[in-house]
């Protein structure tokens, strides 16, 4: 089973740095990919970040790429998202997603079969 819990949130000025956690509390969690995806107010949640089972392989949206990094520690059952150079834009509730890994690439998340996390916000100002 798997329980994600996101952590790292908060409010920044734009230009700044947040890094944010997602623990898993299973103990499977390197049978995943894991990704990161975020929802502005008003707005479909929308796909950030992913990195692979092995943590060997990265897919970002083009919006966040040179910006962001995705990174993940299996021995810690976490993965990680450094978001430098924040924009105003980049507010958003952020969620930490995980499917299992070899069925799908990393740009491909099908929701029904798509763990989530509760969210955590963050606010960059201008």
């Amino acid at each position: 089973q798997v329980q994600l819990v996101e952590s790292g949130g908060g409010l920044v000025q734009a230009g700044g740095s947040l890094r944010l956690s997602c623990a898993d509390s299973g103990r499977t969690f390197s049978n995943y990919d894991m990704g990161w995806f975020r929802q502005a107010p008003g707005k479909e949640r929308e796909f950030a970040a992913a990195i692979n089972w092995s943590g060997r392989s990265t897919y970002y949206v083009d919006s966040v790429k040179g910006r962001f990094t995705i990174s993940r520690d299996n021995g810690k059952n976490t993965v990680y998202l450094q978001m430098n150079s924040l924009k105003p834009e980049d507010t958003a509730v952020y969620y930490c997603a995980a499917k299992i890994r070899f069925r799908s690439g990393l740009g491909i998340w099908p929701y029904d079969n798509t763990y989530w996390g509760q969210g955590t916000q963050v606010t960059v100002s201008s």
